[in-house]
């Protein structure tokens, strides 16, 4: 089975956690939760660990220990927040969300795919447009739709789980 890293940010969705991993666990996927410090207020962290059967990170761990989770063939940024894509694509690895990130698009895999949920006045901060563009021209793929679904709605599920799905037929 594929390990898929799910990073959550503290955005509104990231109540919905419990009911998603479901359903990418229905998809294939061995799923692992990797929270921003501030995402961990907004989650039951127990039941994801028994849902998941893996443990909740959202810290480094300390040199020499072993990594309690597999090793991702795919990444799944959602939602991800206006703060952490910013952060993400100047290279700022100050918490273990944004670290894994900037890693993984650094040596080009494995593939990333984010979905940002921000208010509607952030969605044309001309910074928030610039860093989409980079992390695209990266290669990581970003799921923002503004015009088709208004923020903070999130492009809907079924489509990041359409894109997750061509994706794994390429690992």
């Amino acid at each position: 089975m594929n390990v898929l890293y799910l990073i959550v940010c503290a955005a509104p969705p990231a109540r919905q956690t419990a009911e998603i991993v479901p359903r990418l666990q229905d998809a294939g996927w061995d799923v692992c939760v990797i929270a921003t410090p501030q995402a961990t207020r907004w989650l039951d962290i127990p039941p994801l660990e028994d849902l998941t059967g893996h443990v909740v990170r959202c810290d480094y761990k300390l040199p020499g220990e072993a990594d309690p989770l597999p090793q991702a063939d795919m990444i799944l940024g959602m939602p991800m927040t206006f703060n952490t894509i910013n952060k993400w694509a100047l290279g700022i690895s100050d918490t273990l969300a944004t670290g894994l990130l900037c890693e993984c698009l650094g040596r080009g895999n494995p593939p990333i795919i984010a979905v940002p949920c921000l208010k509607m006045d952030l969605v044309n901060h001309p910074i928030f447009r610039k860093h989409v563009s980079f992390l695209r021209e990266c290669g990581a793929t970003i799921l923002h739709e503004p015009e088709r679904y208004k923020s903070p709605l999130m492009v809907p599920l079924e489509t990041v789980l359409s894109v997750l799905r061509r994706s794994k037929r390429t690992l």
